[in-house]
């Protein structure tokens, strides 16, 4: 068990040193940073509490306290600000970090006040002068697990729904890394809840020590965030010339009323879109997002889009990816291009991997493409 502790404090300092290093940090690998040196010193904290420090070194008594409320504020401005990547912070955001900062002022009086001999009297349990604010600080830290993760989920959510409205693929823009993350620092707080919940309010008796199971599940955390660092080098790794990609919020039929754009302008545009789709194909563009795609029609991004779903009914991933299967299937059904396996047909057909055409082929037919093909040649 020490040396998954080492290496955890290990991981944590080595990636908040090669974030900080990073030339062109955008404010989520920042923020990241921050995170990654709070876990190391979170880590840290416990696992020298695990060898008798604090028996030796009774000043060292709270000194992580506050940590646990630290990571929930952390996870979610990390989220908001992967999503919103030219976002500013706020002063507003700094409030999250309030209960940790209170924590550290209403105990600066046991640190500068108390001598070794008490605090290590109260680390024992033989004083009780912090048992109300310790049990008020686990409810707090109960209920920042609950909330942040699910504020970050449901930025996602909005994520996805901001990129199926502007690109045609998802493929290196997917953040379901990020989402498995969510899940994972959201189990780790459900845990905390009910052993909290049966250790502290039912009195239960745990055989082993309960909290290596949590510090076992940060360190995993951690080194599932470092795999997908390595995987998406867009955080981990310099990368200045990004394309600067118009973004259009999706909206509701509804907001569309005060668009500019009157209704005969709307259906010229639709019909020229229809044209230039079926002439042009510009849908085998595997990279085609809808400022290309409004650009080379003479529009605007925001009047293609209310097009779109307006007149088509979906956003624009959908939208485009229609057009790509029903050319996967006048490819296969050519027989000149029996001889190419499915991979080859679908990147012909304008999709860029394999695991993004099934998703789509499904969604679009209820129907895997080897069950297509098994069908076409029955």
């Amino acid at each position: 068990m020490d040396a998954v502790f080492i290496i955890g404090i290990f991981l944590s300092f080595f990636l908040f040193l090669l974030l900080l290093r990073k030339k062109g940090k955008s404010l989520p690998d920042k923020i990241l940073a921050f995170w990654m040196l709070v876990m190391g010193l979170h880590l840290l904290n416990y696992y020298l509490y695990s060898l008798g420090f604090w028996i030796r070194y009774p000043h060292l008594v709270g000194v992580g306290a506050p940590f646990p409320l630290l990571h929930g504020p952390l996870l979610y401005l990390y989220t908001l600000f992967s999503l919103r990547p030219q976002s500013r912070i706020r002063y507003r955001n700094y409030l999250h970090f309030a209960p940790a900062a209170l924590v550290y002022i209403y105990l600066s009086r046991f640190y500068f006040f108390y001598s070794a001999e008490e605090k290590a009297l109260l680390d024992m349990g033989a004083m009780d002068d912090f048992a109300l604010f310790t049990n008020l600080v686990l409810v707090a830290f109960v209920v920042s697990g609950i909330t942040y993760p699910v504020m970050a989920y449901r930025l996602l959510g909005n994520y996805r729904r901001l990129v199926d409205a502007n690109f045609s693929y998802n493929d290196r823009i997917s953040l379901n890394w990020l989402k498995y993350s969510i899940w994972w620092i959201g189990l780790i707080f459900l845990v905390v809840a009910v052993v909290t919940l049966l250790r502290e309010g039912m009195g239960y008796e745990f055989g082993f020590n309960v909290d290596l199971v949590f510090y076992l599940m940060i360190v995993l955390f951690i080194f599932g965030l470092g795999y997908s660092g390595i995987r998406h080098q867009d955080i981990f790794s310099d990368n200045p010339g990004k394309e600067n990609i118009r973004i259009v919020e999706p909206r509701a039929p509804g907001e569309y009323k005060k668009s500019g754009l009157d209704s005969d302008t709307a259906a010229a545009s639709h019909r020229a879109l229809l044209q230039y789709m079926k002439e042009q194909k510009p849908y085998l563009e595997p990279k085609l997002t809808l400022g290309n795609l409004a650009q080379s029609l003479g529009l605007s991004a925001n009047h293609l889009s209310q097009v779109i779903n307006q007149f088509e009914g979906v956003n624009f991933h959908d939208f485009v990816n229609k057009y790509r299967v029903e050319e996967f299937k006048n490819l296969a059904s050519d027989p000149l291009m029996k001889h190419f396996n499915i991979l080859a047909l679908a990147l012909d057909a304008g999709f860029n991997s394999k695991s993004a055409f099934n998703m789509v082929f499904k969604k679009h037919t209820d129907k895997t493409p080897s069950q297509y093909l098994s069908e076409l040649n029955a």
